[in-house]
């Protein structure tokens, strides 16, 4: 079996496949939401947009449930830490995503315009205010978040909503909100046929290049931003507390492990290639599988320069949570990664097998033969 220092490790990587598998998937369902009332001119286009996503939306949620569940049980401090400074902020986006089923589901209950048209403005708030609360609360990652841990390694957070909405911390919510936009216009592109294919394609080259704009800019601020690094020797294996290391803060540290290892560059050069191949290519395909690498590229890159930190203190740098002092016991990794092994390919089986079933593109004439029978949105 693995050592516990490697058994952290593990962990930290599979938190980052959980979180890339829900912006890949969940993501998508995200950025239609976000737009589909932009690109869309009467209510047969409308159902046309939100049934290209009615066969997976619902499955894509285990993705942030299963990430919320490791946090929970792998590294429980930053679950404590991060759920209450982050507090208003997921509840806002908890109020969002509960926002969306119901939208789904009460959009079709009236057939009157207002009351549609309500229900479509709802959901394009449930899309766009999880994508931009997601980044912000990225970017507050690299700023530091304000709290410190008493004695008992109890956390206390230190600051107050409005001081999340940083300049850097907005960039990032900006880098967010214009990803999923293009990962869920990329998706209608190729999924829904005639007119709101051709404007979904043209706003995923727009949100692409804003995404490509947006994420330089951030790497550009990130080179002189004060970043965190530990000094002195790290026990990988040593039991979990947080207050057995020194830190220390310095212009451009977050860059200290693609400095320390220049093949690391490889991932966000991957990632804005991807986001110009969107931009650039006709073939619909080719550009949601680029835009699915751009998504995955980003995430990669904000952790890679954060490791190995998972929630950094601002108020006191040497309380900051890392991948090697805050996590469960090995044994309960061990178990976890266990049951992660074995149930990670079914999730992926399963969703592979669901969209292998639901190929194939909405087109207008079954929107309106649902329409007629009651179904549908």
């Amino acid at each position: 079996m693995f050592d516990y220092g490697t058994l952290r490790e593990i962990w930290w990587l599979l938190l980052g496949i959980l979180l890339i598998g829900f912006a890949v998937t969940d993501g998508y369902d995200l950025g239609l939401g976000a737009i589909y009332r932009f690109i869309t001119r009467d209510d047969t286009e409308r159902r046309m947009a939100l049934e290209a996503i009615e066969p997976h939306w619902e499955g894509h949620q285990v993705w942030f449930v299963l990430g919320g569940g490791a946090v929970f049980a792998a590294w429980p401090m930053l679950y404590a830490a991060a759920f209450s400074g982050f507090y208003f902020a997921m509840l806002l986006v908890l109020l969002a995503l509960i926002l969306r089923p119901v939208g789904f589901n009460f959009r079709n209950k009236v057939a009157h315009p207002a009351w549609r048209n309500l229900w479509d403005w709802a959901l394009t708030v449930a899309g766009a205010v999880p994508a931009l609360v997601f980044g912000v609360a990225f970017g507050n990652l690299f700023l530091g978040v304000p709290f410190h841990l008493t004695d008992t390694l109890l956390p206390v957070y230190d600051g107050h909503f409005f001081g999340l909405f940083h300049p850097f911390a907005l960039l990032a919510g900006v880098v967010s909100l214009a990803m999923l936009v293009m990962h869920g216009a990329g998706f209608a592109a190729m999924k829904v046929e005639g007119a709101v294919g051709d404007r979904a394609h043209k706003v995923a080259k727009g949100a692409a290049a804003i995404t490509l704009l947006a994420f330089i800019a951030a790497g550009a601020w990130l080179s002189v931003l004060p970043g965190h690094a530990i000094v002195g020797p790290v026990a990988t294996d040593a039991p979990s507390n947080p207050l057995h290391k020194q830190v220390v803060v310095s212009a451009g540290a977050w860059l200290a492990n693609q400095q320390a290892h220049p093949v690391l560059w490889l991932v966000p050069t991957l990632a804005a290639l991807a986001m110009l191949l969107v931009v650039v290519v006709r073939q619909r395909v080719a550009a949601f599988v680029a835009s699915c690498v751009a998504v995955a590229g980003v995430i990669l890159t904000a952790g890679i320069a954060l490791f190995p930190f998972l929630l950094p203190s601002a108020t006191a740098p040497a309380h900051g949570l890392t991948v090697w002092d805050a996590s469960s016991s090995a044994r309960t990794l061990g178990i976890m990664l266990f049951a992660a092994v074995v149930f990670l390919p079914l999730i992926l089986a399963y969703s592979t097998w669901a969209f292998r079933i639901m190929r194939g593109q909405v087109t207008r004439a079954q929107v309106e033969e649902h329409a007629r029978h009651g179904g549908g949105y």
